[in-house]
């Protein structure tokens, strides 16, 4: 292992040879790997990821020879200590963890970790030059629970291939150390405390509820780690109470992180922008783009150049989508999985939990449980409709009872109720726009965009808005603004949405009408009326619609839920209408809240084959179809997307951009282009070429020329 066995040659001709990047890698793995009290097997993992290197064919890859399989060398010297596991890690550091496979029927040249294993071992690879000592660590204690064992496999994988990619980025960016600094966790809450200070004299009703409930959050800061559930009503400033929680956590037991899972992009930008202005905007890292650098993918030259673009939540506060947490936990991809040890001892919040799809259920639940029992983390269920989870925690982690943040939810919701409900049955379309006419100011959530823009249609021109996805974000951001204005000046105002509206969006009419949905949002919908108190209860109604057509098939079990929930006139928000309804609904569902069957695939595993990593990474989505984005050129959107159309856009461009697009299925999508409504850019995404279908009042219209309509 001598000095000419190089790791890498930066563009200004500096070197940096295998044994010292192998030095720095297993330094910082086994630094993150110290999270979750696995010092010596990041170090393991780190110490002999690139041992495959010491050989000539290597060396000439350097040069620009031919790819060369240097993972599966180290693979094997792992293996010849009895780490499979720390193996499993090692093998995948550049092309994504392979399935394990069945070591028994597996043949050499398989893609499988024993296919690969044992073309090595048989002489499959390049000979390497490595006669060092690797020292086995204790076991992991995960062999026997092979659940278990996937979870720790892509927990180390990820201390593996951040420390790699960091020890790279220095060398080839001749930096010393890291660049960015953060404001600790005892500091962090010093300036909370601050911020809340003028809180503590409330001269409301309602504010000295949001008070109670803060100092309660506050007091639970130093309960054990575990599992809890935060229930607080709406308006009773959960947002701000739960990061109070967590900011007491984290400094009572030296927590490394806080980390927001949140289901809406729409209330990621809103809760950041709160957590920057108390917190620091360095020290909050909002992470919901689309654009994710997959190093895999690209030569290794440009590795250290477009690392700057991969998020590794390395922040002190992270605000990120469901769908990044949880599609993370079940990745087989270092773009994915990079970030994964940054879970460990840290505080996780996961905003409007009911919002978890039941089809995914069963593996969400088991990745929160795995993050808690297994890495140290504490999880928080924040929400004013608690699901019924605890028969599933249990069954993950076992000892770990789920405890209430909040004493006497019951008594809560009382306090804080602002609204009567009243349902009024089934509504045809030119009913219910008559109705809505009759208010000066009112809101209508409906299930679909079609129902959106056909009562839109029926009502008076004057103050009438339509809210829906087919519209792009700072459209729908412009329309809201007008919104708000017009409900402060009293002017007519009359808004027909679907149900992004619910999604934490700060508005306050007297009356909501909203058709028949699950009971969590029909309480989001509740929470859009009589928002601040201001109108008593009697005067603040919700009404509760069947609309003239069926419901979409997405909503027919939570719809079925929520009628079964409601019989005998009982109140949509009472605890225990909430907690008859999610009983319903997991009735209704019955085993299919694990519908691709992800758990028993790692459980079990698939035909013989043990620790499917890379099929189940295929088969787990949290969001069932697959969007494709179109993105329509005006205002300050047209100049970043024209960068996009030359191919010159960077990753703030394409942000940027993410402001100025709307999101349709592939039928959709397929409809636009046989129009030419459209020019493509790739597979997933295109620029509205024909502006004409983008309309001011209700975004991009689904219906061309050739007069195919479609509408989800």
């Amino acid at each position: 292992m001598a000095k000419e066995y190089l790791a890498h040659i930066a563009e200004d001709g500096r070197e940096q040879t295998v044994a010292e990047h192998l030095a720095g890698t297993a330094a910082l793995s086994a630094k993150f790997a110290g999270a979750f009290h696995a010092q010596e097997h990041g170090r393991l993992v780190g110490e002999c990821h690139d041992i495959g290197k010491y050989s000539a064919a290597f060396q000439a890859r350097l040069r620009g020879g031919p790819k060369v399989d240097h993972a599966t060398a180290g693979a094997i010297e792992c293996t010849k200590i009895g780490c499979t596991l720390e193996a499993c890690a090692v093998i995948g550091h550049h092309g994504g963890l392979p399935d394990y496979g069945n070591q028994y029927t597996d043949q050499p040249g398989d893609a499988t970790f024993c296919g690969r294993v044992k073309k090595g071992v048989s002489g499959g690879i390049p000979p390497y030059d490595y006669d060092g000592q690797l020292a086995p660590p204790k076991s992991s204690g995960n062999e026997e629970d092979l659940l278990a064992a996937s979870y720790w496999v892509r927990m180390l994988y990820s201390c593996l291939v951040d420390a790699d990619y960091l020890d790279t980025e220095r060398f080839m960016e001749g930096a010393a150390g890291d660049e960015c600094t953060y404001d600790t966790m005892p500091v962090l809450l010093e300036r909370l405390k601050a911020y809340i200070q003028p809180w503590w004299a409330p001269k409301t009703d309602i504010n000295r509820r949001r008070c109670d409930i803060l100092k309660a959050c506050m007091n639970s800061g130093a309960r054990d780690k575990g599992i809890y559930t935060l229930t607080v009503p709406t308006g009773g400033g959960k947002t701000i109470a739960s990061l109070a929680f967590a900011l007491e956590h984290a400094v009572q037991h030296g927590m490394d992180r806080i980390i927001y899972v949140i289901p809406y992009t729409s209330i990621i930008e809103q809760n950041a922008a709160v957590f920057k202005e108390i917190l620091g905007e360095k020290n909050v890292l909002e992470h919901h783009s689309n654009l994710i650098f997959d190093p895999e993918q690209e030569a290794s030259e440009l590795v250290a150049r477009k690392l700057r673009a991969t998020e590794n939540w390395d922040a002190p506060v992270i605000v990120t989508t469901a769908v990044q947490f949880f599609e993370s936990m079940y990745a087989n991809r270092a773009s994915k999985c990079r970030k994964l040890h940054n879970i460990a001892n840290s505080v996780l919040i996961f905003d409007e939990a009911q919002m978890i799809p039941t089809a995914q259920l069963k593996p969400c639940v088991a990745a929160i449980s795995a993050a808690v029992a297994q890495f140290g983390a504490t999880a928080v269920l924040c929400t004013a409709t608690q699901p019924t989870l605890n028969d599933l925690v249990q069954q993950f982690a076992p000892g770990w009872p789920i405890c209430e943040i909040c004493p006497d939810t019951e008594a809560l919701y009382q306090q804080f109720r602002r609204v009567t409900f009243r349902r009024i049955g089934k509504q045809t379309t030119p009913a219910l726009a008559e109705a809505l006419s009759g208010h000066e100011q009112v809101l209508c959530i409906v299930n679909s965009r079609k129902a959106a823009q056909e009562i839109f249609d029926l009502l008076p021109e004057e103050g009438r808005f339509h809210l829906s996805t087919l519209m792009y974000p700072a459209h729908r951001q412009e329309v809201l603004r007008t919104v708000k204005e017009r409900l402060r000046e009293k002017l007519p105002c009359r808004v027909v949405s679907t149900s992004l509206i619910e999604a934490g969006v700060d508005v306050d009419f007297p009356a909501v009408y909203r058709e028949m949905a699950g009971l969590d949002s029909l309480m989001q919908a509740a929470g859009r009326c009589n928002r601040e108190g201001k109108r008593g209860a009697s005067d603040s109604v919700v009404l509760i619609f069947e609309g003239e057509n069926p419901p979409p098939p997405l909503f027919r079990m939570q719809i079925g839920a929520c009628r079964e929930a409601l019989e005998g006139g009982a109140d949509p928000g009472d605890p225990t209408t909430v907690e008859r309804y999610f009983t319903s609904l997991r009735s209704l569902v019955g085993e299919n809240i694990d519908r691709e069957r992800i758990i028993s695939a790692l459980s079990q595993g698939v035909a013989g084959c043990l620790l499917p990593f890379e099929q189940v990474a295929q088969h787990f989505h949290l969001i069932d179809e697959t969007t494709k984005t179109v993105y329509v050129p005006v205002e300050a959107g047209a100049a970043v997307i024209e960068k996009i159309q030359a191919g010159t856009a960077s990753r703030a461009d394409y942000r940027a951009a993410g402001r100025y697009s709307v999101a349709i299925y592939e039928p959709q999508m397929r409809a636009l282009l046989a129009a030419g409504a459209l020019s493509v850019l790739d597979d997933d995404s295109a620029v509205l070429a024909d502006r004409s279908l983008y309309s001011a009042e209700k975004g991009l219209s689904l219906q061309t020329d050739a007069g195919q309509a479609w509408f989800i």
